[in-house]
């Protein structure tokens, strides 16, 4: 796919691109920002890229299809190519600034900033924490410079949330002279958490655990407005059991596998990262509606969802150990939002931190989920992470 013409022309910065780029797609939003509160116009993504039998799809802001086409992208700069021609045949939707998602920024870069030479050069060095995403960030960052020109770029950080996390909950049991080289706990969905913190307001209740569960997954536990631990490590790798990557894992097993079965850090990776969790217990799916849809008849599917439910309700009770206690549970993510069956088999046993479902209203996916007995609230709400970093983009630029 050739380039298209760079847009030059001048709009509002309350007019914002949101470029949330993933390892196999890109999504986008087009926001009106005004005082911190974010409006969709158009959203839209490109999916399967550099797989084939990809897709190109827009809607508006009353989720009418604008478009939906097949599309075999093989790189995320021909997917923005895309994305640039179809805002460009859109007068009345230029962006006044572009905001990106990244998931890791590496030891130096822990706060959203504007992107100029020094922080390309950083996200460059933050390349070896993150080999799936920060490469295909740079590459669609990089092409965003050259499609509009003269726009502040901004990058907003998947760590920045958890950056003031204290010592004891950062730090990993590792050799001192490791640790100086930024091995620690960086934590990631902080743009989802961020999105949940910004619409709870200012009233929100001091101890709140953020339960994102997706393909990815991730437990947080916010005091008084500041993450203070979370399941994520060193990279998103750690943590629970997701779709395809194994969570905390004995480091024994990565040592036999490289000793006894002469696994290098490809094959460790592949392993990890694109064999196990649900995909690796079940040996069927990584995509949990599957799982429910032949867990009745294949015992392995039913494994790999208890198993999944278990990590995640032992993971909440540790950052209530955490907290000293917990006022709110919030389900955000495909899975949190959408999955009321793994919702409730996360709290059956969670009685003791004085959770308790209204099972009518769990069903129906309600914002507020729990009984009116239950001593911690349970709510759902859906993560906007492209909102947030439109919002974040808006403030920076």
């Amino acid at each position: 796919m050739g380039l298209v013409s760079p847009v030059t022309s001048a709009a509002p910065r309350s007019s914002v691109l949101a470029l949330n780029s993933g390892s196999s797609s890109l999504k986008f939003g087009l926001y009106r920002v005004e005082s911190s509160i974010p409006k969709v116009l158009l959203s839209g993504e490109a999916e399967a890229i550099g797989g084939g039998q990809g897709k190109f799809w827009v809607k508006d802001a009353n989720d009418k299809a604008l478009v939906f086409e097949p599309a075999n992208f093989e790189t995320p700069r021909e997917a923005l190519a895309r994305i640039g021609t179809f805002l460009a045949d859109c007068k009345e939707a230029q962006p006044g600034a572009v905001g990106h998602r990244v998931v890791h920024g590496g030891p130096s870069l822990r706060r959203h900033c504007l992107i100029d030479d020094a922080v390309l050069r950083q996200l460059e060095a933050a390349r070896i924490f993150a080999p799936l995403h920060v490469p295909a960030a740079l590459s669609v960052i990089r092409f965003a410079q050259q499609h509009f020109p003269g726009l502040p770029q901004v990058a907003c950080f998947d760590t920045a949330f958890h950056s003031r996390m204290p010592d004891v909950a950062c730090t990993l049991p590792i050799p001192h002279d490791l640790r100086s080289d930024g091995i620690h706990r960086y934590g990631f969905h902080g743009l989802s958490c961020e999105s949940v913190m910004r619409r709870l307001g200012v009233n929100r209740p001091d101890r709140i655990i953020i339960a994102h569960l997706g393909n990815g997954v991730s437990i947080t536990a916010v005091k008084d407005g500041q993450s203070i631990d979370t399941s994520m490590g060193l990279t998103p790798t750690g943590g629970v059991i997701m779709g395809t990557r194994c969570g905390d894992l004995d480091p024994g097993i990565l040592l036999y596998l490289m000793r006894e079965k002469n696994f290098d850090a490809a094959g460790l990776e592949e392993v990890v990262d694109h064999r196990s969790g649900l995909l690796g217990i079940s040996g069927i799916d990584s995509d949990m509606r599957r799982l429910h849809e032949v867990s009745a008849s294949d015992p392995n599917a039913r494994l790999a969802i208890q198993m999944f439910c278990y990590s995640i309700r032992k993971q909440v009770a540790a950052m209530t150990a955490a907290l000293e206690g917990v006022d709110l549970l919030i389900f955000t993510g495909g899975i949190g939002e959408h999955d009321a069956k793994v919702r409730a088999e996360i709290c059956d046993g969670l009685a003791c931190l004085g959770i308790s479902l209204d099972l009518v209203r769990n069903r129906s996916s309600e914002s507020a989920i729990n009984q009116s007995t239950s001593r911690c609230l349970v709510w759902v709400l859906p993560s906007q992470e492209d909102a947030q970093i439109a919002v974040q983009t808006w403030e920076l630029a």
